[in-house]
């Protein structure tokens, strides 16, 4: 059994087979040849993964950011941003994080926001004097806070995987998600002031409000989504079709820059889209069912319960290898992969499972733009027709702030808790 569990696993990662063939590879082979069960088990389990009533927000969140990511939406976003910060020193830099943190807050997908941002932001830091390796670095970076701030798509995942509130995990993402962003901000006005790259146009009243009226809907999306959610109005499935009605009926009627023809085409991604995330979600619960009626979980609670960790050991150890997965594997693997092994454990050592969702958010976060397969590194050079050794040495300096922001979500609960505190009590 070991060999179907442990072996052939990595084996088959090695050789490059996709994730989800992996996982249903692993537990076919035990079914034949390892278990005395009757092979029906597998379709169940395959059904019983996606039939998760969190899950239906996916397609639905994923649709509203495709209607949002085209058009002028971004131009929009960058605008009304770049007028409130005003003269403060790299201006450019601060509003590439401020945009990609909204943006994120419409589209939950960390690859889209590299994917729009990077189209309108890149060009303009050029211009303005900013390093092609440092323009590179932030864009490739900045888009990984978006699998913290809500809507997160992954957060959905952990929540269906964890069985935990999605509503907590959106509320204790908000905190993280701007600490990361203030930290990414301190930097980049550091940056331009030690490289004496100028300050932006000072701050205009009049232009400021101008950008907000240009903005103004597409700034909506946030507010309907989560002030629907902690309103008491809508759940986080409902609040993500309430967004696509919300998106297509801005992109098509108030901006008038989408036809019917383009809302098909984002529908037709949406489906595609979708289908891989089921697909994984569905083979890696049959994964996690396998490694659950073979005791897996319950035997290394019983392990690390006789070696007595301190759960700030333990927390460091789950670290480590989080950031190790998250390096070779995209997050909702990595999620529906591990979630049955380290939930269990971070629960035997009495850490909140929400505070744990924030960190797992944040390691995965940091392999999204983490050498040498992280997502949003190909993306960023498909999009900014850059070098990867350009992407890569620009990328340093934000792995290291990241990991700082780490450390701090790690080790102090209240950052994370905090929000679930204020938005739905205790």
């Amino acid at each position: 059994m070991s060999f179907a569990l442990g072996v052939l696993p990595v084996i088959l990662l090695l050789l490059g087979f996709p994730i989800f063939l992996v996982m249903l590879s692993a537990v076919t082979v035990a079914l034949v040849f390892f278990m005395n069960v009757p092979l029906a088990a597998l379709h169940q389990n395959l059904f019983g993964g996606v039939n998760a009533f969190a899950l239906l927000a996916v397609p639905y969140f994923i649709y509203a950011g495709e209607l949002m990511g085209r058009g002028s939406v971004a131009q929009r976003l960058v605008d009304f941003v770049q007028a409130g910060v005003g003269s403060v020193r790299g201006s450019l830099g601060v509003t590439t994080v401020g945009t990609s943190a909204i943006f994120g807050a419409i589209s939950g997908a960390s690859a889209a926001t590299v994917v729009t941002v990077g189209k309108v932001m890149y060009p303009a830091m050029r211009r303005a004097g900013y390093p092609e390796t440092f323009s590179a670095g932030l864009i490739t970076a900045v888009g990984a806070i978006d699998i913290i701030i809500p809507p997160s798509i992954p957060m959905i995942v952990y929540g269906a995987a964890a069985s935990e509130s999605v509503p907590r995990l959106y509320a204790a993402g908000i905190l993280p998600g701007l600490l990361i962003a203030g930290i990414l901000t301190l930097y980049v006005i550091w940056y331009a002031w030690r490289h004496d790259i100028g300050a932006g146009e000072a701050f205009n009243v009049r232009v400021f409000f101008r950008a907000a009226g240009r903005g103004v809907w597409a700034l909506g999306a946030p507010f309907i989504i989560l002030g629907g959610i902690y309103g008491g109005i809508f759940s986080p499935t409902e609040a993500a079709a309430v967004a696509c009605i919300y998106a297509a009926v801005v992109t098509r009627f108030i901006y008038r820059e989408l036809g019917w023809r383009d809302i098909m085409e984002a529908a037709g991604t949406t489906a595609l889209f979708t289908g891989q995330i089921l697909l994984i979600v569905a083979c890696a619960s049959v994964y996690a069912w396998l490694l659950t009626v073979n005791q897996v979980p319950a035997t290394l609670v019983q392990w690390l319960q006789s070696v007595d960790y301190s759960p700030w050991m333990l927390l460091i150890a789950i670290n480590i290898l989080l950031l190790g997965v998250g390096c070779f594997l995209d997050p909702l693997s990595s999620i529906l992969l591990l979630s049955p092994l380290l939930i269990p454990i971070v629960k035997a050592a009495g850490i909140d499972t929400v505070h744990f969702g924030i960190v797992v958010m944040v390691n995965l976060a940091i392999g999204l733009f983490h050498p040498p397969f992280g997502i949003n590194i190909f993306v960023a050079q498909s999009v900014l027709g850059l070098k990867l050794e350009d992407i890569y040495r620009g990328i340093i300096p934000f792995v290291f702030l990241y990991l700082i922001a780490l450390g701090l979500i790690t080790y102090i609960p209240w950052i994370s808790l905090v929000g679930v505190d204020l938005f739905l009590g205790r």
